[in-house]
């Protein structure tokens, strides 16, 4: 009864209501942005790391992310070697060089990435298919997120990266993530060419695998003790935690989508109030004529709350068809992994009708202050 009170009232000013409706929809899908953009921040951190064959990782103690993971010395692996439950321990090295595209002679800064191609350190099989690629000198392999600033990519290609000639091999397809506009990949042999004051003494990140049955946060745990003070393991569970902590709470970007979510909350909460109050203020001679015949102020409350919900209901579908649809360009521009979930549909679902009750609560108590005489 409250319910199709409720829709004969909306539908009697169609007009109104639909700018209501309007309004709504822009701060849902505002919501289901800013949550997209939070939850897939942590992603694009962890992109790189879901390619890699591990199930402990070892980093310098002053790793902030993998963008800035320092070094340690190689010889860490080897400590780790000790530990009977460690099958193999291989080393990745990383660092920045500029790549000069001849086309129009502007350098960029790329991301490049080396490991002994004789390690099996990758999942993807484009990469398992070139490792003996990457062994000939002076080869590197790029990835096909790099962006087409850096000219063509093509295989055969010579390139100058910081100041040596290159040849493309071939590409790959794991994604830049966060490590800049442009990555490659070669081996570590190649990447001293590259870095000559580099040494494969220091390595970036140890890559460790345990034998069958292990388990990873014990032998994380062991490693703890033996190691000194400029190393530590993390299992999966951990990087990963680390990797969302560090975006969440140690850069602006998470602080920003995170408070867009609670603005994007008030906003929704505000306009949906507004909407009520006037809404009731409006109809008061009918609220009023209930009120005379009986009907309680709990029922009254129940007619704005179906009102409030209606509304919100119907702004929830475009506004999840619009996210969608941004989403997918997302993806394609900026190269963020960024995806509707399950989740993410129920909650902003169950936000967006709270919010609604929210307002109507708030705004009913302009009936609940009133008599039927002052009413009238």
């Amino acid at each position: 009864m409250t319910s199709y009170f409720g829709w004969r009232l909306l539908w009697h000013e169609k007009g109104r209501n639909a700018l209501a409706v309007g309004g709504i929809f822009i701060a849902v899908l505002m919501i289901f942005l800013q949550l997209g953009f939070y939850s897939c921040v942590p992603k694009g951190g962890m992109q790189f790391y879901d390619q890699l064959r591990f199930d402990l990782l070892m980093a310098s103690s002053a790793y902030v992310f993998q963008g800035q993971s320092y070094d340690f010395p190689r010889r860490r692996l080897y400590q780790a070697l000790s530990a009977p439950e460690v099958n193999s321990a291989a080393p990745l090295y990383q660092s920045e060089e500029s790549w000069l595209n001849l086309e129009d002679g502007v350098r960029r800064d790329v991301f490049v990435l080396a490991f002994n191609p004789d390690d099996e350190v990758f999942k993807p099989d484009d990469i398992e298919r070139q490792r003996d690629v990457i062994k000939h000198p002076d080869t590197v392999l790029v990835d096909v997120a790099t962006l087409p600033i850096y000219g063509p990519q093509t295989s055969g290609r010579l390139v100058e990266i910081g100041g040596r000639a290159m040849t493309i091999g071939g590409r790959y397809s794991i994604g830049t993530g966060f490590l800049g506009l442009g990555v490659v990949l070669t081996s570590d042999v190649n990447f001293l060419r590259m870095f000559p004051y580099r040494s494969l003494a220091s390595v970036n990140l140890g890559l460790i695998r345990l034998n069958p049955g292990a388990v990873p946060a014990n032998v994380a745990a062991r490693l703890r003790e033996i190691l000194p003070a400029d190393t530590k393991a993390f299992t999966r569970s951990e990087l990963e935690a680390e990797e969302v902590r560090y975006w969440r709470t140690r850069t602006a970007t998470g602080l920003i989508f995170g408070f867009g979510v609670v603005i994007s909350i008030v906003v929704g909460t505000v306009i949906l109030y507004q909407t009520m109050a006037t809404q009731v203020i409006r109809h008061l001679p009918q609220y009023a004529t209930l009120k005379a015949i009986g009907y309680t102020d709990g029922y009254l409350r129940g007619v704005v709350v179906a009102m409030a919900m209606t509304l919100a209901s119907i702004a929830f579908v475009p506004s999840l068809a619009a996210a969608l649809i941004v989403y997918d360009r997302v993806r394609v521009i900026t190269r963020l992994p960024i995806e509707m979930t399950a989740t993410r549909v129920v909650a902003v679902l169950v936000v967006s009708l709270a919010m609604s009750a929210v307002s109507a609560l708030i705004a009913v108590r302009i009936l609940r202050r009133a008599s039927p005489a002052d009413l009238f």
